[in-house]
């Protein structure tokens, strides 16, 4: 089968996705692991494991929440679609899609005018783990904390429009409308 540019670079980025997302489930597990072991059997706890796997537990929600849109693991209310034209159906998608994407525009906007404020303050846990290992603290900005929100609200409106005109062209190709987890690339 030949894929189309579009249909590679997403099976790329679905690549990194999944790669990111089962290395940062490792590490959270492999740090809590470390750090029950640590608590338990030397009676010594490891202060900076919560707050890394916070961190962590962040920027997995928000870095793979569009790819959730994606493959239809996100609860959505279809009342309509059995009961009206994919015509009808295609309406009804894009009056919701107006204030969807608008207050997703406005949470990137404004996450990222909130991250940007914590430039100068650093993240505890990663100074004191590299403090740990090298004498120098790492300084790391809380902003990169901070930014998941806007840098996933982005990907997620990225997903939401491009299953929109995706759905749209298979409408106007008069196809039916395909369910997410199935999601074909144009070709």
């Amino acid at each position: 089968m030949n894929q189309s540019g579009f249909g590679r670079l997403f099976g790329a980025y679905e690549r990194v996705i999944k790669v990111l997302a089962g290395g940062s489930m490792a590490v959270i597990v492999t740090v809590m692991v470390v750090q029950v072991i640590a608590r338990y059997v030397f009676n010594s706890s490891l202060i900076w494991a919560e707050e890394l796997c916070r961190y962590i537990l962040i920027w997995q929600t928000f870095l793979f929440v569009g790819y959730a849109y994606h493959r239809g693991e996100l609860v959505i209310l279809d009342l309509f679609s059995a009961y009206v034209s994919p015509g009808v159906y295609m309406a009804i998608r894009y009056l919701t899609a107006i204030p969807i994407s608008v207050f997703l525009y406005m949470i990137i906007v404004a996450g990222w005018t909130h991250a940007s404020r914590f430039a100068r303050q650093m993240i505890p846990a990663l100074d004191f783990i590299w403090n740990s290992l090298t004498g120098n603290d790492l300084h790391v900005p809380v902003f990169w904390v901070y930014v998941a929100v806007p840098v996933g609200c982005t990907i997620l409106l990225i997903h939401f429009l491009g299953r929109l005109a995706y759905d749209t062209w298979r409408v106007a190709k008069g196809q039916p409308l395909a369910p997410p987890a199935t999601m074909e690339t144009a070709t």
